[in-house]
């Protein structure tokens, strides 16, 4: 197991399991993502996708999220996603599913538009990320923060313009937003 924390909000300082063979997001990108959304995250409803430990969404919980789904596929790190949940105390504000998160953004259309936060964090050089953001791009209303390869560029999307971006090493932080919605 990695070693892994939540950085800021009420669980701040917080140790995570982390499955092994996942890529946990760095401390520092965390940091940017939730610097830069500070004010959009408090009563936010979330989606974390390809959601491993789960370790964005809950730190949006801890950050004040209203409520958030995690979309995992793998069985090993639900089950350390939901002992991350467990741990912490934030079950009650989570819901945890087992699915592969392409199909299931395919066939939760309602749930996706309604999310005000999408967090997604699919397996680097996989057609997952294109795939995935078409889907979000015809359906999400909020903001949608991608981490991804710094040599996958995103694909060329209809509703969604990159409202910031920046590079970590080989790991790229791309933050969407609908056409339409302030680009703080």
């Amino acid at each position: 197991m990695g070693k892994l924390r939540v950085h800021g909000g009420e669980l701040a300082g917080r140790r995570l399991k982390a499955p092994r063979g996942i890529r946990p997001t760095q401390g520092v990108i965390k940091e940017a993502i939730f610097n830069v959304l500070a004010s959009e995250v408090a009563g936010a409803t979330v989606l974390d996708l390809f959601a491993g430990s789960g370790a964005l969404g809950i730190e949006a919980l801890s950050r004040g999220a209203a409520r958030a789904t995690f979309v995992e596929s793998e069985r090993s790190s639900i089950t350390i996603l939901r002992q991350n949940l467990e741990a912490l105390g934030c079950a009650d504000r989570a819901r945890v599913v087992q699915a592969d998160a392409v199909r299931w953004l395919e066939s939760h259309s309602a749930e996706v538009s309604a999310a005000s936060l999408v967090l997604l964090d699919p397996p680097y050089g996989e057609p997952l990320l294109e795939s995935a953001l078409h889907l979000l791009d015809a359906q999400a209303r909020g903001v949608v923060v991608v981490e991804h390869a710094a040599r996958d560029p995103l694909p060329g999307l209809n509703r969604m313009r990159v409202a910031r971006e920046r590079s970590y090493g080989d790991t790229r932080l791309s933050i969407l937003r609908p056409m339409g919605l302030p680009q703080s």
